[in-house]
């Protein structure tokens, strides 16, 4: 079990570390999802369920789908329908 934890804190340092360096902005907001879902999973090992579950659902949903609108808006990622044309 301490081999889990001290994985999920490296992955979790891996991803802040990467989504500050990385340049395309798609990438980063998938970045931070892996994070928050990790952190989340990190939560429930720590036996604190309304933490994880909150994480999960505001940090790698909510969030992540803001983040994503706003990509969409400032024409970051494209419709399928845009890019046949």
């Amino acid at each position: 079990m301490e081999e889990l934890n001290v994985l999920l804190l490296l992955f979790i340092l891996v991803c802040a570390v990467s989504v500050s360096l990385t340049k395309n902005l798609l990438s980063a907001v998938i970045i931070f999802m892996a994070q928050s879902l990790a952190m989340s999973v990190v939560w429930i090992l720590l036996e604190s369920p309304d933490l994880g579950v909150t994480e999960a659902a505001v940090g790698a949903g909510v969030s992540s789908l803001l983040m994503f609108a706003a990509l969409k808006k400032i024409h970051r990622v494209r419709d399928e329908k845009h890019e046949k044309k």
